[in-house]
């Protein structure tokens, strides 16, 4: 019913509506909760709007913005939208499929034709990441799939080898400042990907750009902030507090 209302809300929105930024709001305030996609013993498509983490907020918002583009207003359109954002070529779920690197899905989702990662002009794109992941493979205890099957591990360990040392853009956290360069490069309903210093690791959170007079600010699933926020303060002095996150690789939706 959540997901019906939220679509038929949108249908009624003139068409210059940023959608991203339209259904990103409509979904604050929702629980942040962990781990909702590990609920079921063998992989099975998870549609969860009651509670989200900084992935699944994501992953929702674009999926009910696909559904407005494609003109399709129906649980199943979302759902099919849901699994073609959330699993490697849009195959039906399992575990090793899922896009779990956001680096993966960026790669993933851009191949689908659904997004483009942004990586100039420099400045402010003027840091470069190297990625090297191997969190998941070295840590398989931390996840309770893995545990349960770890026949999986060889395929997990596959995926972070075919992501690692690519390279990447990104603007340092020192350069996410109010000028007139960053809001002509960074736009409204731009997702931000947070790269971290954390080992093994390519991104530490996700949200959406939205810019307000003093800067840009993030729309995110808050661990901190225990449910879905819009951040009163700037993305600037968001990321002066957060040790491990070095900056924001910029992902845009395809119009």
């Amino acid at each position: 019913m959540r997901v019906i209302n939220l679509l038929t809300d949108a249908r009624r929105q003139n068409g210059n509506t940023n959608f991203i930024i339209f259904f990103a709001r409509k979904l604050l305030g929702i629980p942040y909760v962990a781990h909702t996609l590990e609920v079921n013993k063998t992989e099975k498509l998870v549609v969860n709007l009651r509670q989200l983490d900084c992935t699944t907020f994501v992953e929702n918002v674009v999926a009910l913005n696909l559904c407005v583009k494609q003109g399709k207003f129906t649980f199943k359109a979302f759902c099919d939208n849901l699994c073609k954002i959330r699993y490697r070529g849009g195959e039906m779920p399992h575990y090793t499929r899922r896009l779990h690197y956001f680096t993966e899905w960026i790669e993933d989702n851009t191949s689908k034709g659904i997004c483009a990662e942004i990586q100039s002009p420099d400045p402010p794109f003027s840091s470069v990441q190297d990625v090297n992941v191997y969190y998941m493979s070295s840590n398989p205890g931390k996840y309770k799939m893995l545990k349960e099957n770890p026949g999986y591990l060889p395929e997990i360990a596959k995926m972070e080898n075919l992501i690692n040392k690519k390279s990447y853009r990104y603007i340092p956290k020192g350069g996410i400042t109010n000028t007139a360069l960053l809001r002509k490069t960074v736009k409204d309903g731009d997702i931000i990907a947070l790269t971290t210093s954390l080992k093994g690791l390519d991104i530490q959170h996700i949200g959406f750009a939205v810019w307000h007079k003093d800067g840009l600010h993030l729309i995110n699933a808050s661990s901190l902030r225990h449910k879905v926020v819009e951040e009163t303060m700037t993305l600037y002095a968001y990321l002066q507090k957060q040790r491990t996150m070095t900056g924001a690789r910029i992902v845009r939706l395809t119009e």
